[in-house]
């Protein structure tokens, strides 16, 4: 910690397998795939399947240059320290700003599924009305009310609460990703010709199928990122120079396996391919796997993407505490002083992890009588989380490109990307860049009918730049500084 100038504030007893599952909680399989399958069937049909591994390809790129990184700046809050390093203050600054308000919007996102699953257990869990209409946004805020205060409470108490439960419920995640492929196999009744099946999609539209497929491949995007957790807790790991590389790519390499077999083995088995509830937020993969399985089996899967959902809101809400901790520390936030302060006793952020879930639930109060408008809002969050990622791999490869990053310059036994660093990092940029555009392009069958909600991300994309770069420019540049509690003593 000396040598990035700061004092070691934070308790640092994360392990190997806590620091993965980090990772993999955040990208959590169970809950993106089963909350977001109906998205990319409805716009792509079982061919959207190739959407997994070709989003899987780009976001490999990322998490490669990633490691390296990590390897090198085992600090907390990852895309921001990780951009101060590779680029100057100002972009630096918008990288994790960009990363906090999606971090905040992308947990009240998540605790929404909930709804999605809860009530398909039990009908006693539908705790307002019938599910349809009004109700179900009000349930549904409920529930993620319900979840954020939780989450709050774990990362209150301490980083060993949070750590035990998230690497018990990604233990449970993985085990119930790996029946549910078998249970799922074992039923297929369609053969694999099927994954080429447009569905008759993109008829009309310009590019034919192209145009449907890049659609379809935004519910694989809003899956599979988050993997950098894993040196968000940098500061908690132990020996995290070798073992946050690892975990990340582990996360996504896990995550990517899983995910996809679950994607397959689901189009295999599904009784009725033709069935447009298969489109629909109330059907989608649940139905399949109700259909197929059943009964108390089907409930027990159900159970466990539940706490898929637990784990991936504690870690999406972890990993938002410790950036804002890391932007605080540097005197980079309006409060900084109270978002940086450290528990005594419990050696953890505290202030950070009340103002994130309050300002979290206030997003959820949105979904109850405009659910349209937080869709989009959800959407623009993912968006955010490219365009941070890009003012990191961006301004790495400048950095290569003048000779001042090598990745033969890495410490001994530490990751080291050595003569692929350059391609790779092109590669990075060029997908970052394509996605980041694929995301935000103003389309019907993401951002809703014909409006200025179609223009929503383009919309809220530049308030949130231009009211973070104004008081950045205005205030914030003038006091960028570590704060004396925080500062390493010279000996």
């Amino acid at each position: 910690m000396a040598e990035f100038g700061y004092r070691p504030t934070l308790a640092r007893s994360i392990g190997r397998f806590a620091s993965f599952a980090a990772g993999v909680s955040y990208i959590s399989i169970l809950t993106g795939t089963f909350q977001l399958f109906y998205f990319g069937f409805l716009n792509g049909g079982p061919a959207y399947w190739w959407s997994w591994p070709l989003v899987f390809g780009g976001q490999l790129m990322v998490a490669l240059c990633f490691a390296e990184l990590a390897a090198r700046y085992p600090v907390a809050g990852s895309v921001y320290n990780w951009s101060k390093r590779v680029a100057g203050p100002t972009v630096s600054w918008l990288a994790g700003w960009l990363m906090v308000i999606a971090s905040i919007v992308s947990l009240a996102a998540v605790v929404l599924a909930y709804q999605a699953t809860l009530p398909q257990l039990w009908s006693g869990f539908q705790l307002v009305g019938d599910g349809t209409g009004a109700s179900f946004g009000v349930s549904a805020v409920i529930w993620g009310t319900i979840l954020i205060v939780f989450t709050t409470v774990v990362n209150a108490v301490g980083v060993k609460l949070m750590a035990r439960i998230n690497s018990i419920g990604v233990m449970i995640e993985l085990v119930a990703a790996v029946l549910l492929i078998v249970a799922l196999g074992v039923n297929a009744v369609n053969p694999p010709t099927v994954l080429l099946d447009t569905a008759g999609l993109g008829e009309g539209l310009p590019g034919g199928y192209a145009g449907a497929f890049l659609i379809a491949a935004i519910a694989s995007a809003y899956v599979m990122y988050g993997f950098d957790t894993a040196s968000s807790l940098g500061e908690e790991t132990i020996d995290p120079r070798r073992t946050a590389p690892t975990a990340i790519l582990r996360a996504i390499v896990a995550s990517f396996v899983l995910g996809g077999l679950i994607l397959l083995t689901a189009v295999l088995a599904a009784p009725d391919l033709g069935d447009p509830a298969l489109g629909e937020p109330s059907g989608g993969l649940q139905r399949i796997l109700l259909q197929v399985l059943g009964g108390p089996l089907g409930s027990v899967f159900l159970g466990c993407i539940v706490v898929a959902i637990t784990v991936c809101a504690l870690a999406v809400h972890t990993a938002g505490i410790r950036l804002v901790f890391a932007m605080a520390r540097d005197n980079a936030l309006p409060g900084a002083s109270a978002l940086a302060r450290i528990d005594a006793r419990r050696r953890t952020p505290v202030v950070p992890a009340v103002v994130i879930g309050m300002l979290a639930v206030l997003i959820l109060a949105v979904n109850i009588g405009t659910p349209q408008i937080f869709t989009a809002v959800t959407s623009v969050a993912v968006i955010l989380i490219y365009l941070a990622y890009l003012l990191v791999t961006l301004p790495l490869l400048v950095r290569r490109l003048r000779g001042e990053f090598r990745s033969t310059d890495a410490r001994p036994g530490t990751f080291s990307l050595g003569r692929l660093g350059l391609p790779i990092n092109i590669v990075a940029v060029l997908w970052g860049a394509g996605m980041a555009v694929n995301l935000a392009w103003p389309r019907v069958e993401v951002y809703g009918a014909d409006g200025p909600l179609q223009y929503i991300a383009l919309i809220v994309i530049g308030a949130v730049v231009a009211v973070g770069l104004g008081w950045y420019l205005l205030r914030g540049r003038h006091r960028i500084g570590t704060l004396p509690e925080h500062a390493d003593e010279p000996a």
